[in-house]
């Protein structure tokens, strides 16, 4: 996804991810669930063992596939993932939940046309389904429909007023169309619904650099940084850096980059071109410091749909 010209392909490739893997659970209503980090343990033996065992008690217990479908979807396991959030629709066809389940599996199978659908059927069961509508929006983000992204982006804000997600995707919908001051005050307040998080740091400091506050900008880019590492994140800190002059923080945060992934070319021709710094003078930089990719007590945290 482009939110506007980009220095590198990094910024592209990590917002196309993010907007491929946003997904709209995040327990933020009863039965849709955060399918965004793949968790091994979710799909054990041991585990799928257990909430096999309930549906066999139950073969007609809608919720035990669709709490099944987010362990296997949790793991990795989309079809069959799939195959229990489809078994909980056909037992229970209002089932809006499993409906927008079924549409985040269908995302990240990158089958956008049957996401749609499905986030259709799930707002046509329930009409005041926030989480739907984020899921929505960002489809229509994603394939550039900026109207119709931003109305579902406010209706998920008039449905839930307190989500840091839709402020969050709305801004990357003001920031697309250039209304940078709109954007900053949406990610601003998702950072006050979610502090922990980085993306809303990283897109209000692209939209700080992108009107020319660039103290701003690298103090989000950082903030972003150390609540989630991404190589998105650390190049925005590394060619900000670099473009203020700041070399030997520059050359830090390209570091990171590569401890990210070691093979990013762009990465590694940057230090190539920029001078070693000292070791005081990475000693001074405590948040672009090799190997500290995290603040002290801050535990990562990614924003679903």
């Amino acid at each position: 996804m482009r939110l506007f010209e980009s220095r590198s392909p990094a910024k592209s490739l990590a917002f196309l991810l993010l907007g491929a893997t946003l997904l709209a659970g995040c327990q933020s209503s009863q039965d849709s669930y955060d399918l965004t980090v793949v968790n091994a343990a979710a799909g054990s033996e041991a585990n799928i063992t257990s909430l096999t065992a309930a549906i066999e008690r139950n073969p007609n217990d809608a919720t035990a596939y669709n709490v099944r479908g987010t362990a296997y979807g949790q793991a990795g396991a989309l079809r069959e993932a799939l195959a229990d959030f489809t078994r909980a629709i056909e037992i229970s066809p209002y089932y809006y939940q499993a409906y927008a389940n079924r549409a985040l599996i269908h995302r990240r199978m990158s089958n956008d046309e049957a996401a749609m659908a499905d986030y259709g059927s799930a707002i046509a069961a329930n009409p005041s389904y926030d989480v739907a509508y984020n899921g929505r929006g960002n489809i229509y983000r994603l394939r550039g429909q900026y109207d119709l992204a931003l109305a579902d982006f406010n209706r998920a804000i008039e449905l839930n007023s307190v989500d840091p997600r839709a402020y969050h995707n709305r801004g990357l919908i003001f920031q697309a169309l250039g209304n940078h001051t709109a954007a900053i005050a949406d990610f601003t307040t998702a950072i006050g619904f979610a502090s922990l998080a980085g993306e809303p740091y990283l897109g209000r400091g692209q939209s700080y650099e992108a009107i020319g506050d660039d103290r701003a900008a690298i103090a989000d880019f950082n903030e972003a940084a150390r609540r989630s590492p991404s190589i998105n994140a650390w190049w925005e800190v590394a060619t900000t850096q670099e473009r203020l002059g700041r070399l030997d923080e520059a050359y830090s945060a390209y570091v990171q980059v590569l401890y990210i992934d070691p093979a990013y070319a762009p990465a590694r021709e940057a230090l190539a071109r920029l001078p070693t710094p000292t070791a005081h003078a990475i000693g001074n930089n405590p948040i672009a410091v090799p190997g500290a990719p995290a603040a002290p007590g801050v535990t990562p945290v990614i924003l679903t749909e």
